[in-house]
């Protein structure tokens, strides 16, 4: 186990420092000086010229790079060109509604894909399954916007029972959540349909392995099989789908956040993209990449967990 977890934290940190050079080099390469953005286009030369040097925009760029990258080891991400405020105070202001959406997002997901999965792998072939599979292709087919849309058309301009967007703030915890109610929903329906299907197949794989026959002529009832043995073993490629589900609903709620008109990492990474803020979207964009490669490290942990086998050296 120790070599495992060594062997992990090694590939966990190359890849963020791998990351960190493709978001810096990607960023870099943007068309557009942030200077002249700021200052309009109309500002005298000169102006420009001293307003990227306090910016520090015409030091060499490996210097920038490395300049950022001891920032962000130390938790200093720089300060904002547009807002004039600390970037880390930007994104825990953001992350403060950002995060909660994607957890109670990823929560309705896995409520609403379990049951779902193990109901169409039980009844496989029959109307629940067909049901199942077919609601899930739609959730699939359908982007999140327009669920959004059809989720304020109901629920808050015809039946007026929960915000059609804005978010009160966190002072207010149960006016905060009712805002938050319909963007997760959102979210969560088209994850619920992956999660669902993979679900439906692994376990429909599972149900096909020897062991489940020599349980099964042990006199174990398919359902006790199913619900005891085989969704143990279908829980791996779950949890990767958890995983990845966790870091797309965290850096993938651009357009859900702009549909509701909330103020979250996804739209300030938007509005920084706009206004050329170079150093907010290279630390909003690497906080993100980060979350995504320590869940799968998590992820990795937890497959470990499931399967000793893992654990064993190679």
């Amino acid at each position: 186990m120790a070599r495992f977890l060594l062997l992990r934290t090694l590939s966990l940190a190359a890849s963020l420092l791998a990351a960190s050079l493709v978001i810096f080099a990607a960023i870099e390469v943007v068309p557009g000086d942030p200077a002249s953005y700021m200052l309009g286009m109309n500002a005298a030369p000169d102006t420009v010229a001293a307003l990227r040097d306090q910016l520090g925009l015409n030091e060499p760029l490996g210097w920038r790079y490395l300049h950022w990258l001891a920032g962000l080891l130390q938790g200093d991400f720089g300060i904002s060109y547009t807002y004039k405020t600390p970037v880390s105070g930007l994104i825990a202001e953001r992350l403060a509604l950002s995060a909660p959406l994607a957890g109670l997002a990823l929560i309705l997901s896995t409520a609403l894909a379990l049951p779902a999965g193990l109901i169409a792998a039980a009844r496989r072939g029959k109307g629940a399954d067909l049901a199942v599979t077919g609601l899930a292709q739609i959730g699939i087919a359908v982007p999140n916007f327009w669920f959004a849309m059809m989720l304020v058309a109901l629920f808050a301009l015809r039946w007026q029972l929960l915000p059609a967007g804005g978010f009160p703030g966190w002072a207010h915890p149960a006016a905060a959540l009712r805002a938050l109610i319909l963007p997760a929903i959102a979210l969560a329906l088209p994850q619920a349909a992956i999660l669902a299907r993979i679900l439906r197949s692994a376990l429909i794989e599972a149900m096909a392995q020897d062991y489940i026959r020599t349980a099964r002529a042990k006199g174990l009832s398919r359902r006790a099989a199913l619900t005891r043995h085989a969704l143990r073993n279908a829980l791996i490629p779950v949890l990767t789908v958890l995983g990845m589900q966790f870091s797309f609903l965290l850096a993938g709620a651009i357009i859900i956040e702009n549909v509701f008109y909330l103020p979250g990492l996804g739209r300030l990474i938007f509005q920084a993209i706009t206004q050329r803020d170079l150093i907010v979207v290279e630390s909003a964009v690497m906080l993100l990449v980060v979350a995504v490669i320590v869940v799968s490290f998590v992820t990795d942990l937890a497959y470990a967990l499931v399967d000793p086998r893992l654990r064993r050296p190679a």
